[in-house]
């Protein structure tokens, strides 16, 4: 059920000028009873003026008479014609002026590492505009040289939940379009549960000295220790071809 505006003040009006139970006062008002209470014995909503639901046309004395005579009889918000077809404005994302300085940033990793995001996607995920994304989709923004890729839920300009979800929906839908994917862009797709639930994969070594002791199956071990085999002591490793007949020659 709607609730009245300034629901408070409409319930310090109730209480000072009816009769009406405190029950009923709490139900149209969306309160609870014991703060209605509070605010008839002046513990709760003190200083607070009054906000009268007839002349703002939320009630009706006819109404409010009915309630008066029948303890059970529930409050009814007035019909207002003008509210009609009112539906609730659609936008980008509110973003606190705190964290406005980091939205192009947010976007930038959002672009790099998901390019799949559609810049409507993008746009409520961070809370900005499509030319901005744009603009940063074709290196043309003002700041861009300036500009580095950070996670927007890092940042906290959106939850990881939406950010998997706005993910996944991509995917199925590039999965629809029939379109072919990357390895890479199918990692990408994965939320971060599915992500973290993967076996780790084995990585090449990063370094020049991990390449001293990298090898890529047990059988380059092998190899190693039947070569090492071979040149046990001095005499097999300088026993070269030929040099039992010199040593027979050199002999009176």
């Amino acid at each position: 059920m709607s609730k009245p505006i300034m629901a408070k003040a409409t319930a310090v009006w109730l209480v000072d000028n009816t009769t009406i139970t405190f029950k009923q006062i709490a139900d149209f008002t969306g309160m609870h009873e014991l703060e209605v209470q509070g605010i008839a014995d002046g513990d709760v909503a003190a200083g607070v003026k009054g906000f009268d639901p007839i002349s703002n046309n939320q009630l009706t004395q006819d109404e409010i008479d009915k309630a008066e005579k029948d303890p059970l009889h529930k409050l009814k918000l007035k019909f207002n014609s003008a509210a009609v077809g009112e539906e609730k404005r659609r936008g980008p994302r509110y973003t606190p002026l705190s964290k406005r300085q980091d939205r192009p940033n947010a976007i930038l990793w959002l672009v790099k590492f998901h390019p799949e995001l559609s810049d409507g996607q993008i746009s409520k995920l961070v809370g900005t505009t499509k030319p901005t994304i744009q603009s940063i989709r074709e290196r043309t923004h003002w700041n861009i040289a300036n500009m580095q890729p950070i996670d927007p839920v890092a940042l906290g300009l959106c939850k990881q939940t939406e950010l998997d979800a706005a993910v996944q929906k991509a995917a199925q839908k590039r999965a629809a379009e029939g379109a072919a994917m990357t390895d890479d862009e199918r990692r990408k797709l994965l939320s971060t549960e599915q992500s973290l639930g993967m076996e780790a994969e084995p990585r090449m070594p990063t370094a020049i000295e991990g390449l001293e002791t990298f090898s890529f199956s047990e059988d380059d071990d092998e190899d190693e220790k039947e070569s090492e085999g071979n040149f046990a002591d001095a005499d097999s490793f300088f026993n070269l071809p030929g040099d039992s007949k010199d040593d027979e020659d050199e002999q009176p």
